[in-house]
């Protein structure tokens, strides 16, 4: 789901230079000793201990071994793991001085390691690679490889080796996957009502929507504290670049789109990209955009959206910002000045190829790799994605329908269903397939919900037959990319707010495409495009 907490860690190799060979971890984070066990089956008639490093959020136990889900995996198993456990802000920084120090656990479990960081930890020696331990112990994770054959494409890195396991998270397919538009627009229908407005169809009529919200005091308190339109002017789901998409190819977080021919576009530099900018500027210039998107935070965002000030504003889930009300819903996309309407694919997908390494100081590959395979059991990932069921001590994500052994959800009653889950669930690799809903278990509702309004308000305008897929690039392609990324994106995203607000994106229009270049552009399509080209074969 998108509201899972992704840790943004500083590079490998940055950490790698300034620790140098520090210890960081002494023996709580070391290897565990050989137990020479061969033709593992479950459970063990002698229980042994496995040493894991791991993350979790500072709502859950320190102790991961207080979770029901890990509690029933030790029962079942009889493998007692021994965690060295972060909470999701210190986590990077503690795994990258554990693996700089030499002094490394058997495995990492909710690794988030990227892509650059299993290729340089692979060279350097300290994963090994996995495919063999799949292929012999892990018919688990094979049948999910087998039934979803695309995702062995995606955990394979360039040099044909695998040296993670993943986490895959499918709710919805294609265009009418759930992760397919991030920034949904939440407008407030009870001032259109009070009004007498319709929902409006095209840019123009929501430019006169937004004029209407900021001058005839829609709340009725008389004072003139509407906020028209708001949005946080950063990439992600309360960006307002859906709007982008009544001018041409529109816009996304990673500014990436595949033409259905194949071609993949830098969005930014796109004309559609321009004439969406000057547009965005006649709602600015007429006082309709909140002054603070520019620099505001998340917690401001959120306390005006409390409060019920926004007229039209953006994010993956209203019941986040406005509540699960009948306040605001879901605008459909607005056909342009040309009449061009288009719903922008997010380049997005329930896969994460990091989720868990095994180090090469791991004396017992066959056990470790048997044990991992219990989470790709469909039951298990289930839980192991959302929480569990029975659960006496605190509200459970699931009961247990004895009769079908099917995992429903609960109803959450006002709970927060990202909170409930940080208490009870594992994360780490799983694979949640589409086909596991109505046999394994049902989809949670807020995600029932979501998934209905993709297929009703956003499917039917949505122009691209793709997205731009997962790929594994081979180390120097990610330093390139990297290297070109850090600082054409900041540009991009820097002039953008400036012609939002004075204007001027005609005028630097050319200078602004000359230096797209400068800072690497045509590598960067290259790249991208040779990545997908061979993706795709």
């Amino acid at each position: 789901m998108k509201n899972v907490k992704k840790v943004m860690a500083a590079s490998l190799a940055t950490i790698l230079l300034v620790s140098g060979c520090s210890n960081s971890g002494g023996k709580s984070e070391a290897a565990s000793k050989e137990y020479k066990l061969k033709d593992v089956s479950f459970p063990l008639k002698e229980k042994v201990t496995l040493n894991f490093m791991t993350q979790s959020s500072p709502l859950a136990p320190a102790d991961p071994n207080k979770k029901l889900v890990f509690k029933r995996l030790e029962e079942q198993t009889g493998v007692h793991i021994k965690w060295k456990n972060y909470t999701w802000d210190t986590f990077a920084e503690k795994r990258n001085l554990a693996m700089a120090s030499g002094s490394l656990p058997d495995a990492i479990f909710d690794a988030a390691y990227s892509d650059y960081d299993l290729l340089k930890l692979a060279k350097d020696g300290a994963i090994i690679p996995v495919e063999d331990l799949i292929e012999k112990h892990m018919p688990n994770l094979k049948k999910v490889l087998e039934a979803a054959p695309e995702y062995k494409g995606m955990i394979t890195a360039p040099d044909g080796h695998i040296y993670s396991f993943p986490w895959i998270e499918e709710l919805g397919s294609g265009k009418e996957s759930i992760h397919s538009v991030d920034d949904f627009p939440w407008i407030n229908v009870e001032w259109l009502n009070k009004l007498g407005l319709k929902m409006p169809t095209t840019t123009e009529e929501l430019k006169q929507v937004l004029i209407a919200f900021k001058t005839k005091d829609p709340n009725g308190n008389g004072k003139a504290d509407e906020i028209p339109m708001s949005f946080i002017n950063k990439t992600g789901g309360e960006d307002l670049a859906f709007l982008f998409g009544s001018f041409g190819l529109g816009e996304n977080w990673d500014h990436t789109v595949v033409t259905n021919d194949g071609k993949v576009t830098f969005t930014s530099s796109d004309n559609g990209y321009k004439e969406g900018i000057k547009f965005i500027n006649e709602l600015f210039k007429e006082g309709l955009i909140d002054v603070e998107s520019f620099e505001q935070d998340w917690n401001t965002y959120l306390a005006k959206g409390k409060d019920n000030r926004y007229g039209l504003y953006f994010t993956w889930d209203k019941s986040n910002i406005t509540g699960m009300n009948d306040k605001y819903d879901l605008m459909p996309a607005l056909a342009g000045p040309n009449g061009n309407k288009n719903v922008t694919r997010t380049n997005g997908m329930g896969f994460d190829r990091g989720k868990m390494v095994i180090t090469s100081e791991n004396k017992n590959l066959e056990l470790t790799a048997k044990w991992i395979d219990q989470l790709y059991e469909p039951h298990q990932s289930v839980q192991n994605n959302w929480g569990t069921y029975g659960d006496e001590k605190q509200q459970n994500i699931f009961e247990l329908d004895e009769a079908t052994g099917m995992l429903k959800h609960l109803p959450l009653n006002g709970t927060s269903p990202w909170e409930l889950r940080q208490k009870t669930f594992v994360a780490g690799p799983l694979a949640l397939l589409d086909e596991y809903y109505g046999k394994v278990t049902t989809k949670p509702d807020d995600a029932a919900w979501r998934l209905d309004l993709m297929k009703k308000v956003m499917v039917p305008d949505m122009q691209a037959e793709n997205i731009y897929p997962k790929v594994f690039f081979s180390k120097d392609e990610l330093d390139r990319l990297s290297a070109i990324e850090t600082d054409m994106f900041a540009y991009v995203l820097r002039k953008r707010a400036e012609w939002i607000q004075n204007g001027k994106v005609e005028k630097e229009w050319d200078a602004y495409l000359k230096e797209l270049d400068r800072l690497g552009l045509q590598d960067w399509l290259k790249i991208k495009q040779s990545g997908y080209d061979k993706f795709t074969k």
